[in-house]
């Protein structure tokens, strides 16, 4: 095993290395289902279902617990995952059958030897929220049937939606920060003699042609039904054409390899497709290939030949790719090939912000509206990634939205709900005053200690430690100024952990009080409310941004500065925060309330 945690439980004569495995093997696993952080309860109780005979070592067990939990969480869950593949994969064996029940069987899975999905991107841009409905589709139903799954790159438009380096890694990331390992990948740039081979088979066949009209006389014989004069020449005519097209000797826009469809199809854009079409590449240099090659696949001629060719028995995707199976069954049905079959789910409407419309990406990012990919106004991956959403709180939306054609109509707030669930019990607690005002409490006549929880459902993470020193009797703090907005003098204040106050004088600037009493019940029976606070001795400058691009500057507990970058905290009575930044200060990333 991997771990090196100077704090090993083999200081715990009691604890066998044997114990030490079995605790790590359900760490591993508990840390997996809940987003990457494990917790030593459920951990130390599966240990003790699978070896009761144990139960007498329950104390030493606890501790030994408590270590390994704290290294398995310093892992990325692509780690966790990757050690439970390595050394005990029916683990996840069993968590991939809770997720086959919770989808529907594919269609007509008997007439193939094995399932193979796919997942085909783009990389003009990073992933966003919408695209991961397709990732976890296709990679739970590979897992589901024990089959493949694929990544695969369509940067064949080096023009119009021209790849770029830094995004083909950029989707890698996402998709494993998801959870969705691929068995094999492939780039179509790289596969471009695989396309010209199927192009020259197509024209020698007279199921495809080099179209030369220009293309306002081609759509008014397209609308009409009528066939080009290109259509019907001989293929060695044909074949002619597309070296000239090869060889540069036709121009950019002045030839174009055509598909033969149904000349009158009801729908006119499947008509006689295009699939071939030159792109000037010494102006639009691909990254990979440079300007290697000039004639390029359209979508639909490097997809269906692709989706064959690697086996691809079903693509799921959403239903506005429904006229591509028109267009590629000609395709198919010139080649000899059975067409895979079709999954197609409706469009999602995300409500209430959250930008996922590649092109407002670009052109918010050209214009500099937003700071970067990851900025918390997008809906990219990265973008929630950094708010702190876990993976597997999208894996669960989109399993209960389910793979039905209709269209969804969702809130981030469904989102924010399973995260909720998924980040509490992992989140310690904090004090961070928001827009801070002064807070002065006389009559104080003896230092106070307030010890609150580091989380109130496992007391057993210790507690913060936040000592107040009266001066002459005063005690001074700093509030939240919403906080002191809602203050009315003479009304009894619980601070919390601390003691209750009276309000004296409410200021713009700053607020008096002075002490009343130290017991929680009195402030409960008269329903005080209750506040939280900073010594203005202390306190750590720290800034939230926010969902909306804005900044929230505070202070932070003095606790705080044993936090680490990545860690996601609740800072109470404002919200769930995702840590960025420890240095002079502290910086955090908005997660939800």
């Amino acid at each position: 095993m991997e771990f090196k945690d100077p704090q090993e439980p083999s200081h715990l004569p009691s604890i066998t290395e044997d114990m030490s495995e079995l605790l790590r093997k359900y760490a591993l696993q508990n840390a997996v289902r809940h987003g990457g952080r494990a917790q030593p309860g459920p951990v130390l109780g599966k240990a003790l279902a699978e070896r009761p005979d144990l139960k007498s070592l329950a104390r030493d067990l606890a501790k030994a617990a408590a270590i390994i939990v704290s290294e398995v969480n310093k892992m990325s869950i692509q780690e966790q995952k990757r050690l439970i593949e390595e050394h005990w994969p029916e683990l996840l064996e069993e968590q991939t059958k809770l997720e086959e029940k919770a989808l529907p069987p594919l269609p007509n899975v008997h007439q193939y030897e094995r399932i193979v999905t796919r997942y085909a991107p783009n990389p003009d841009f990073v992933l966003h929220f919408g695209q991961a409905r397709a990732i976890y589709l296709s990679h739970d139903y590979a897992r589901m049937y024990k089959g493949k799954f694929i990544l695969r790159f369509e940067d064949t438009d080096p023009r119009l939606k021209r790849p770029r380096l830094e995004y083909y890694d950029a989707i890698r990331e996402d998709l494993l920060w998801l959870g969705c390992r691929w068995d094999e990948e492939y780039l179509q740039s790289a596969r471009m003699p695989i396309y010209y081979e199927y192009a020259a088979r197509l024209l020698k066949d007279s199921n495809a042609y080099i179209c030369i009209c220009k293309s306002e006389n081609f759509r008014a014989m397209l609308w009409h039904g009528e066939a080009c004069p290109c259509r019907n020449l001989p293929p060695e005519d044909q074949m002619d054409r597309w070296e000239k097209m090869l060889d540069g000797r036709y121009r950019e826009g002045a030839a174009v390899l055509r598909i033969k469809t149904d000349l009158r199809h009801p729908n006119p854009s499947i008509r006689d497709w295009v699939a071939f079409r030159i792109i000037d590449t010494k102006k639009y240099p691909h990254p990979l290939v440079g300007d290697r090659y000039r004639v390029w696949p359209t979508y639909n001629f490097a997809a269906g030949i692709d989706d064959h060719l690697m086996g691809i028995s079903h693509i799921i995707r959403g239903k506005e790719f429904i006229p591509s199976v028109f267009r590629q069954s000609y395709l198919y049905h010139h080649l000899g090939w059975k067409y895979p079959d079709c999954i197609h789910y409706g469009k999602w409407k995300i409500l209430h912000g959250g930008i996922m419309s590649k092109s407002r990406f670009l052109k918010g990012l050209k214009e500099g509206l937003y700071e970067g990919i990851d900025d918390p106004r997008l809906a990219t991956l990265a973008a929630l990634r950094r708010r702190g959403i876990q993976p597997e709180a999208i894996h669960k939306m989109i399993i209960n939205v389910g793979i039905k054609p209709v269209d969804v109509s969702l809130s981030w707030e469904n989102l924010y709900a399973i995260n909720r669930k998924l980040v509490d019990p992992i989140a310690n607690r904090y004090f961070f005053v928001d827009d801070p005002i002064p807070l002065k409490v006389r009559k104080v006549d003896r230092a106070y200690i307030a010890r609150p929880s580091l989380h109130p459902s496992f007391i057993e993470r210790g507690r913060r430690v936040i000592s107040v020193q009266p001066e002459n009797g005063i005690v001074k703090l700093f509030i939240s100024k919403r906080d002191g907005k809602n203050l009315k003098p003479g009304k009894l204040v619980r601070l919390m952990e601390l003691f209750n106050i009276l309000p004296t004088r409410i200021g713009e600037e700053a607020i008096e009080s002075e002490f009343h009493s130290e017991d929680l019940l009195e402030a409960r029976k008269v329903g005080a409310p209750l506040i939280h606070w900073i010594p203005a001795s202390e306190g750590i400058e720290t800034t939230v941004l926010m969902p909306d691009g804005s900044r929230v500057k505070g202070l932070s507990e003095e606790s705080c500065k044993d936090l680490k970058v990545g860690q996601i905290v609740q800072f109470e009575r404002f919200g769930f925060v995702r840590i960025e930044s420890l240095a002079e200060d502290i910086r955090a990333c908005y997660t939800h309330s």
